[in-house]
């Protein structure tokens, strides 16, 4: 009984738990100490009209570049992953368009651009907001229409705003004007900003696109005109719908890029070889981001009656951003297994909260449904909405 009673106490003191934490300091060690600090990569080289030079095609990728990026796209594809989920549990209503499989053009295109500047786009715009500083809480409270939404919930998948980024646009092709006047205004006012005005393969054949780079052109706009080809616009593939789809060609007498936007390090390169262009005082630059969505047009296209399965499975397993960017850290030894693990887990923890929120926040109240029109005026009659002044939400 005596040596059963000794045997339990030295149990209970734990004393192997001293080189446990030995143990734990030294792979903390091995985890950060013996990583290299970066490393250089060939990029696939771009294809070029009416320029000189060109992005270079090699490009350099610091360990802390690499975690930053890796954690970016996970949590904008956990972010739409999840969307998609709500969405087919109706907490998600109305339009939704989703970006997975795009993740390298919003991240590569941010990485080459300063904060100041000024991004506008279309309606597939959840990836871009959250680049541009919005939190993925409040951007699943705006999906679900609640009043912690970056738009107080009154915007939707299409219509999301942050400082120096102007949306999510649903009128097909119309942010692209827009962005040319954002330009204009870093003209007048003398900023050293440009404008990253976007736009997919769909909207490339539209009357006010050919427009806009014609004043663009005379006025030597600081633009920077982005097709995102991610092949299809909603569910016609681009050879049956455009006659030429060397979109970065289609500005005639604008320089243009062809680039692969599924590598972030390619995008990021051109993004700021057309950055310095643009400030350099020679005008619009445009660029095609050859990308590819492995959702439907929105969440109403299953995407698989003009594509076939095997097609979205090739593009996941030979050309997927966050494989390739991992790939290439593992292969230099920027990071390991176990951490990239790591940060899956904590993105993981983020969504679930964020979704959380998203579905527990309230609903803004009825008696506010005219406010926000204007910045900083107060509540006043537009189209009858006064009449939902008499009323008060229930909620």
């Amino acid at each position: 009984m005596q040596k059963m009673l000794s045997l339990l106490s030295r149990v209970l003191k734990g004393p192997a738990q001293k080189p446990v934490t030995a143990v734990r300091v030294m792979v903390a060690s091995r985890n950060y100490a013996d990583f290299a600090s970066e490393a250089t990569f060939d990029i696939k080289k771009c294809d070029i009209h009416r320029l000189e030079e060109e992005p270079p095609t090699q490009a350099v990728l610091t360990r802390e570049e690499g975690l930053q990026y890796y954690r970016t796209m996970q949590t904008i594809r956990r972010m739409e992953l999840k969307s998609d989920q709500l969405y087919k549990q109706k907490i998600i209503r109305g339009f939704c368009h989703l970006y997975d499989g795009q993740e390298a053009c919003c991240v590569g295109l941010e990485s080459g651009i300063n904060p100041t500047d000024h991004l506008i786009t279309a309606y597939r715009a959840h990836g871009y907001t959250y680049t541009r500083g919005v939190s993925v809480k409040e951007i699943l409270a705006e999906l679900t229409g609640r009043r912690g939404g970056c738009a107080k919930g009154k915007g939707g998948s299409m219509h999301m705003y942050a400082k120096n980024f102007y949306g999510g646009n649903g009128i097909v092709g119309a942010q692209v004007p827009l962005g040319a006047g954002v330009a204009l205004a870093c003209k007048f006012f003398g900023k050293n900003e440009i404008c990253l005005s976007l736009y997919g393969d769909g909207a490339a054949n539209q009357g006010q696109i050919f427009e806009t780079y014609n004043m663009a052109a005379l006025w030597k706009l600081p633009c920077i005109f982005i097709c995102e080809n991610n092949r299809y616009g909603m569910g016609t593939s681009v050879e049956r719908a455009a006659a030429s789809t060397d979109y970065y060609k289609r500005g005639d007498y604008i320089p243009g890029l062809r680039v692969d936007g599924m590598d972030v390090l390619c995008v990021r390169e051109a993004t700021k070889f057309a950055a310095d262009h643009c400030r350099s005082g020679k005008g619009p630059i445009l660029m095609e981001l050859q990308t590819y969505r492995y959702h439907g047009h929105s969440m109403s296209d299953p995407g698989v009656n003009y594509r076939t399965r095997e097609e979205i499975q090739e593009v996941r397993s030979k050309s997927d951003p966050i494989t390739l960017l991992k790939d290439r850290m593992l292969n230099n030894n920027l990071s390991n297994v176990e951490e990239l693990k790591e940060i899956d887990v904590e993105v993981r923890k983020e969504i679930e909260e964020a979704a959380q929120f998203a579905t527990t926040d309230p609903e803004p109240p009825l008696e506010e449904i005219a406010n926000h029109i204007y910045r900083n005026d107060p509540t006043f009659d537009v189209r009858g909405a006064n009449l939902w002044i008499k009323y008060k939400s229930a909620s």
